[in-house]
């Protein structure tokens, strides 16, 4: 833990696919770019995104694709359309938080990495303070 060194990063969804941004993100928060990567270890990047409202999908995902959540009482399964959830307050940045969450692991650490994620629908975010350098997700494998 104290060699481990985490960056703050600006990545821009703007025209990014969304299956394919969100597995490049989960990389980044990760840690699966740097030479020292350790698997139980949170060694990835603090990750701002910014633009999340223009971010697309292939074909007609945005009406065909079905996320369900079950509320735990019987008949308590709800399904909902990225569409319909775009379409809610906040829904473009609980859209990118859903589809990073289901790359990220499903323990401990996955709920720690997210927490690593920062997800703004506009151009600005509030972390000037902390120097972010931009990167462009496109060169990343």
């Amino acid at each position: 833990k104290a060699t481990v060194t985490k960056e703050w990063v600006v990545v821009d969804a703007t025209d990014q696919v969304l299956g394919r941004f969100g597995a490049k993100v989960s990389k980044l928060l990760r840690g699966k770019y740097k030479p020292n990567f350790t698997p139980h270890v949170d060694c990835g990047d603090n990750v701002i995104i910014i633009n999340a409202d223009k971010v697309k999908m292939t074909g007609n995902k945005w009406n065909d694709r079905v996320y369900l959540s079950y509320t735990g009482y019987p008949g308590g399964q709800k399904a909902i359309t990225p569409a319909r959830l775009q379409a809610k307050p906040d829904g473009d940045e609980r859209l990118l938080k859903k589809v990073v969450k289901g790359m990220l692991p499903k323990n401990k650490l996955g709920a720690k990495l997210l927490g690593n994620m920062y997800v703004y629908a506009g151009n600005e975010h509030k972390h000037a303070a902390q120097t972010p350098k931009s990167i462009d997700i496109n060169l990343l494998k």
